[in-house]
């Protein structure tokens, strides 16, 4: 039986649906689309029937390539409305000479998703950062200890309800269900950072069109995230506007010219065509390259600031890794390394999947598509479920490794949340946001 997963994501400027099978211990991608988005701005849905105008294309062209209709898909959720707050809670246990089980932990961090937040928000995820056991002090992992008080501290992954529920309207509308929400730096995330990394501090910064998400990463656990509410379609702006060109016009020198170094650019002038029987435009690439520069400068300096607030600034012996369709502009990485100054690259899921021929899907733009999907497997296998395609995606839930003899039914029942993000690797822990009943 082939276990495949679905994912789709809803991106400012394109829209992706791929689909991956696990064989052994590789995921091979085994269908692929994307197209131009319409209807998202700044990460979040805000026309229904425009996002579908895109989504129905690509999932028809993914189903004719896999050879079986998709019904349930992984989608990430970002924007710029996604926050993320300290917090602590303790508990006292009726008997201190019992084992600290693996259960008891998972009910205590359930409880932080009851916390107070603003009005129209939602805690999305729940990071413990270390436990309290009595008088032992920054425990990573308290399971199997014993003890009678537990104290913790978390970190609360915080954004709006409405943007969540907009989401999944669009994936039920299209036909498919929506398995999980997960918060799309942590796919990019999963995709293009090492274990190593992981372990010695890391900051990774996903360019999107609408704005850049920032994770950080240290000793295996996410520490914060934050999301500049600029990206690639914020340089694009300011090419059209200092240059008095049309946006296409723009978006087309950015790709294909811009530096974010202007001392690197060539003194070389592009012409753009006249619009309307007027005169050409000539552009020189030192010009478009400062114009891109101060805006990426921009960022780099929120970055800069989160990084400090996190209070992880000199923790990051990993550096920082760039990713996303923004993260492809020439120079980014010397020009991250300026202003935030730590050791900056551009990374995208080069030796996590099984590209099966597709070498589109190798691009730093492709990295929350590919991190979905990874993200998926790996809660599959948490769950002890699998999914199938030989007719149609569906779970089949299975005991101790072994198959039932008849598929699952299509209805899921809901799941009680869990907390996957004890650490970060082991791998990669994202834990579930909603179930179907909750978005």
């Amino acid at each position: 039986m082939r276990s495949v997963i679905a994912a789709i994501d809803l991106g400012t400027t394109k829209v992706v649906c791929i689909v991956g099978e696990k064989i052994g211990n590789k995921v091979k991608i085994i269908g692929f689309g994307q197209a131009p988005s319409k209807g998202i701005l700044r990460g979040e849905v805000q026309n229904i029937q425009n996002v579908l105008d895109s989504i129905t294309p690509v999932r028809q062209a993914v189903e004719t390539a896999i050879g079986a209709k998709i019904n349930e898909v992984f989608v990430g959720i970002a924007g710029q409305n996604i926050r993320c707050a300290t917090t602590s809670n303790q508990t006292t246990r009726t008997d201190p000479e019992q084992i600290i089980t693996k259960e008891e932990i998972e009910k205590f961090t359930d409880s932080m998703y009851n916390s107070f937040v603003q009005n129209g928000e939602k805690v999305l995820h729940v990071i413990p950062q270390s436990y309290n056991i009595d008088d032992f002090m920054g425990i990573s992992d308290p399971i199997g200890m014993n003890g009678r008080q537990i104290s913790a501290n978390f970190k609360l992954f915080i954004g709006r309800s409405n943007s969540a529920q907009m989401s999944k309207n669009v994936i039920t509308r299209a036909g498919m269900a929506l398995r999980e929400i997960i918060l799309e730096p942590i796919a990019s995330a999963k995709a293009v950072v090492a274990p190593d990394e992981a372990e010695l501090g890391v900051a990774v910064l996903d360019i999107g069109g609408g704005t850049s998400d920032l994770l950080i990463i240290q000793d295996n656990i996410i520490r914060h995230t934050a999301v500049i509410p600029f990206g690639g379609n914020s340089v694009t702006e300011d090419i059209k506007m200092g240059c008095n060109i049309t946006s296409r016009d723009a978006e087309m020198l950015k790709v294909q010219f811009g530096s974010c170094c202007p001392d690197f650019a060539r003194q070389k002038k592009i012409i753009i065509p006249g619009i309307g029987g007027r005169s050409n435009k000539e552009i020189g690439l030192p010009t478009l390259s400062k114009i891109i520069a101060a805006r990426m400068e921009e960022i780099f300096e929120a970055v800069s600031y989160e990084i400090e607030k996190s209070g992880y600034k000199n923790r990051l012996n990993g550096g920082l890794v760039l990713t996303g369709g923004g993260a492809k502009m020439q120079d980014i990485a010397q020009l991250a390394t300026r202003v935030t100054g730590l050791e900056a690259k551009v990374a995208y899921p080069d030796e996590c999947i099984d590209c099966n021929g597709m070498s589109e899907i190798m691009s730093s733009e492709n990295s929350t598509a590919v991190g979905l999907v990874l993200n998926g497997f790996e809660i599959m296998e948490r769950e002890k479920s699998i999914y199938n395609t030989i007719t149609e995606i569906n779970y089949q839930l299975f005991d101790n490794n072994q198959q039932q003899e008849e598929p699952a039914p299509a209805v899921h029942k809901p799941q009680a949340k869990k907390n996957f993000f004890k650490s970060f690797f082991n791998s990669f822990s994202s834990e579930k946001m909603f179930n179907d009943n909750q978005a």
